[in-house]
């Protein structure tokens, strides 16, 4: 299925930002509807339904964390961000109230139009890994409930983003064994190319931040691996 019509929701304060993304990605066949604040982000969400949003971190009114978790309260979506600070800190705050990806400024036009179809390409995705849910497995203290997407650390329920299970389903689908960064972009998120993105990075870092850091082992220049003990 093709992601050309998909509605797109752009929230930027910066008028000329706002525009040239809304533009580009017009120019590509998407419906795109505007937002300049949080408040507005959010009434515009409830009123155009959007596939997707691009959301800007610092807005007025109230910020784009706050506006991602306001509206991924309402129905989950997919959020690519737009963060004016590469620092890891806010990167992991944002993939934790449900954005999906990020990229910072200045960016490459092509950049978001790239991500934006990927992202739209993920929703067909998981989808498809819905409809055939991971088993039930157990590693030490760590339990993954394919069926019902639960994940328990030591009897302890553990919130996870749509992503986060993907990614640790794909890890725990062949444990212990180191799954290259290339494979487990094109499974979860339906990339072919995954160069130059550190997505995946990311999400391996917010993943390690709930079920723990000694559970997910990186091999360097490979990929990463579920520790089975």
């Amino acid at each position: 299925m093709s992601d050309k019509g998909a509605t797109v929701l752009v929230v930027e304060d910066e008028p000329t930002i706002n525009q040239a993304v809304t533009d580009r990605l017009r120019a590509e066949g998407y419906e795109v509807h505007q937002a300049h604040d949080g408040p507005g982000a959010v009434t515009a969400f409830e009123t155009h339904e959007p596939d997707l949003v691009v959301l800007d971190v610092m807005l007025p009114g109230f910020d784009g964390l706050e506006v991602c978790r306001r509206i991924q309260a309402v129905r989950p979506v997919p959020v690519l961000m737009l963060t004016a600070r590469d620092d890891e800190t806010d990167i992991l705050v944002g993939l934790g109230v449900g954005a999906d990806d990020y990229v910072t400024k200045p960016f490459r036009m092509r950049e978001v139009v790239a991500r934006t179809h990927a992202l739209l390409r993920r929703v067909e995705r998981a989808a498809e890994l819905a409809a055939t849910p991971a088993p039930t497995s157990t590693f030490g203290g760590l339990e993954i409930d394919g069926p019902a997407r639960r994940v328990t650390v030591d009897g302890t329920d553990v919130h996870l983003t749509p992503l986060e299970f993907d990614l640790l389903a794909a890890l725990a689908a062949r444990p212990g064994t180191v799954r290259s960064r290339e494979d487990l972009m094109s499974e979860v998120w339906g990339w072919s190319d995954a160069s130059g993105t550190r997505t995946l990075d990311s999400h391996v870092k917010s993943l390690r931040a709930k079920i723990g850091a000694a559970r997910v082992r990186t091999v360097h220049g490979v990929g990463y691996a579920l520790e089975t003990a």
